[in-house]
């Protein structure tokens, strides 16, 4: 007799799984192990050796406060999330040491802007790439960092289709990267790292908890972000890392991202330009679950304060370590017409819309966080509508590109 369709079915996709798991490890370990070294003209211009550079990284380490003994390395820190998270651990005293390699998946411009944003708030961001184990060691070196806010990414959903190696180098080699200096470190930081909501994948259940399955990954960036998860279970198993993943929900807000919905949909409307929206199976809603940045700022800051010490010391484990996981959302979902409707009411222009079905680009349809948890554990309670932190993102908007128009609120 044949055996049942379902057996069938469950060995597929346990061998699918394997195969998955392996592949992507495999890229690490080609991307750790077996990349080229940077040239020596490389190596000065990210290193930038001398006693001015290593001056201006101690002073920016250094909190403003004796009572403030928190030293943080924020990686990524010249993009959307990072630069907000550096300034506001700057702004209460902590000791921030910046690092971003400005690569040009959008305007480096505007990164180069935010660093200067920062600079003024006293971080100095360190031009260099997280993967040069030689420049983080350097760094560690001159730093006793006690967290490292862990924000530096290949981040976008369809550029995936394009350059997947970016992903694997990017979200895969450069965590393990991290987390290998973190590990070796004497005394060990704890580490709080951005993940995604990408991860809840072909999920159906709303709202998404961190109980849910995440063995469903929609695109290649979620499957990273999924990988970066159990790599960090590895480190604080093995090592005693002291690691927090935070799951990220489409946020958006002034210094935004140049590739996200909001910022190009809010481009092209003053231009003229048509905006495709695009539809679920049957004409169903696409929704998101869009967060403002001062409620994910808020949610970062509390996973810093309430980071126990890894247990680690160079590298030998000592005892358990703190492992955790939580979705940092607003827990209000919103289709995106509305937010349409709301930009063109903010910038006085009818957009010319295209509605068209979604393609198979590794989007998801709809997005909800369950943010009980975080609110149990961290404290965290997203304050922002989306008509309000649109508000605030049309006047930057509006002001950063000198358009001339005014926000009609």
């Amino acid at each position: 007799m044949d055996k049942p369709l379902f057996v069938h079915r469950s060995r597929y996709h346990s061998i699918s799984k394997l195969l998955f798991w392996t592949l992507l490890f495999l890229g690490v370990i080609f991307f750790v192990f077996f990349r080229p070294p940077p040239t020596p003209d490389s190596s000065r211009r990210l290193l930038q050796d001398g006693p001015d550079w290593e001056s201006r990284v101690i002073k920016s380490g250094r909190p403003k406060s004796v009572n403030n003994r928190r030293i943080v390395l924020v990686t990524g820190a010249a993009g959307f999330v990072g630069t907000h998270v550096s300034a506001a651990l700057r702004r209460r005293g902590d000791g921030v040491v910046g690092l971003d390699n400005f690569n040009s998946y959008y305007d480096p411009s505007l990164k180069r802007a935010r660093r200067a944003l920062l600079e003024r708030a006293g971080v100095f961001v360190v031009e260099g790439d997280i993967n040069d184990a030689e420049l983080l060691k350097k760094l560690f070196g001159l730093v006793k960092f006690t967290h490292v806010m862990h924000l530096a990414a290949q981040a976008g959903v369809r550029y995936a289709m394009e350059n997947p190696a970016s992903y694997v180098k990017s979200n895969i080699a450069g965590l393990v990267s991290v987390l290998e200096v973190s590990k070796s470190a004497n005394p060990q930081p704890a580490i709080i790292w951005a993940s995604s909501s990408s991860v809840y994948g072909l999920n159906t259940k709303s709202p998404f908890s961190e109980e849910d399955r995440t063995d469903q990954p929609s695109s290649l960036y979620a499957a990273t972000k999924k990988a970066g998860e159990e790599i960090a279970h590895t480190y604080n198993h093995i090592y005693g890392l002291s690691i927090t993943g935070l799951r990220f929900f489409t946020v958006y807000g002034p210094w935004g991202r140049p590739d996200m919905a909001y910022f190009f949909f809010t481009k092209d409307i003053l231009k003229g330009k048509k905006i495709t929206i695009f539809e679920g199976p049957d004409h169903t809603t696409v929704g998101r679950d869009f967060t403002y940045i001062d409620d994910i700022v808020k949610g970062c800051l509390a996973a810093l304060d309430t980071a126990k010490k890894s247990t680690g010391t160079g590298g030998k484990k000592k005892g358990p370590a703190q492992l955790r996981v939580f979705n940092l959302g607003n827990t209000s979902p919103e289709p995106v017409g509305r937010l349409v409707d709301i930009l063109e009411t903010l910038l006085r222009v009818k957009a010319k819309k295209v509605v068209l079905p979604m393609p198979a680009n590794g989007d998801v349809l709809y997005t909800h966080a369950n943010i009980s948890l975080a609110q149990r554990e961290l404290g965290y309670k997203p304050t922002t509508n989306l008509k309000t932190g649109l508000k605030k993102f049309v006047s930057w908007y509006l002001d950063y590109y000198g358009t001339g128009k005014k926000s009609a609120v």
